[in-house]
């Protein structure tokens, strides 16, 4: 059986498929055609069905629950790993328009949950958003991927760790984004993929210099110490599967249960 998988070319999405994707994993049966989008048509392309398998932001997960269902294995979920809000340092007065990395990011969602004061938040690509608010564009920016770390380069000072401010709020981890698979794939496929991921990120845990000409194909940022912190932040053991604290995690912040 071939399947479309989507994901993103962030480099935890790309340390954890590697393995599977490249061949270093047997998949038995299935075989995947990979394709690397940026999160938000991520998610426009789950709300319209282009993928069997597909990375999602979380908070998109209500919108896609009547054809999609949360895997266990796969997510970017966990603590101290939010999104950060940002602005020109030096600047002072009330933040009222902000650049966010998409309208269905958890990203989006959790800034207006936060910050409900902020009178406009506009769709910008996540990879561009340090730069137009150092630009002036707009009052702040929120920054996931890559730009967490390398922000200051930017003459940007920090706002709110989105993430510490939810993690006060409900005690549990952040769930920022998973791995979708369609309902109409059978129950018995939908596990053996939730296993061959599982397989995946074990293999790139245990062999962490494997994945690293894949991921460096794809990161935004190419320097080896962005790309180590980004994959210590966002892979963890929620990423090889969810546990109760997860799924509990998921569903304060959408409603769904996984």
């Amino acid at each position: 059986m071939t399947l479309k998988l989507h994901i993103s070319p962030c480099p935890n999405d790309t340390f954890m498929f590697d393995a599977l994707v490249n061949g270093r994993i047997d998949a038995g049966g299935l075989r995947f055609e990979v394709e690397y989008h940026d999160i938000e048509e991520l998610n426009r392309g789950a709300a319209v069905g282009r993928a069997d398998i597909s990375k999602i932001s979380c908070a998109v997960l209500p919108a896609i629950a009547g054809s999609y269902t949360l895997l266990d294995s796969g997510a970017a979920l966990g603590r101290g790993n939010g999104p950060l809000l940002v602005r020109r340092a030096g600047e002072a007065g009330p933040v009222r328009r902000a650049a966010v990395p998409g309208a269905h990011t958890t990203a989006n969602a959790l800034l207006g949950k936060l910050f409900p004061e902020i009178e406009e938040r506009v769709p910008v690509l996540f990879s561009e958003i340090a730069a137009s608010v150092e630009r002036g564009d707009y009052d702040a920016g929120v920054l996931i991927h890559e730009g967490r770390f390398v922000y200051r380069e930017r003459k940007l000072e920090l706002i709110a760790d989105l993430g510490q401010l939810w993690e006060r709020r409900t005690g549990l981890p952040l769930p920022l984004g998973g791995i979708a698979a369609k309902k109409s794939l059978p129950e018995r496929v939908r596990r053996e993929i939730t296993g061959l991921i599982r397989k995946s990120i074990e293999y790139a845990f245990a062999h962490p210099g494997a994945s690293r000409a894949y991921i460096r194909e794809h990161a935004q940022e190419l320097d080896d110490k962005v790309i180590d912190a980004h994959i210590a932040l966002f892979v963890n053991d929620y990423s090889l599967g969810l546990g109760d604290e997860g799924r509990r995690a998921v569903e304060t912040l959408t409603g769904v249960v996984p």
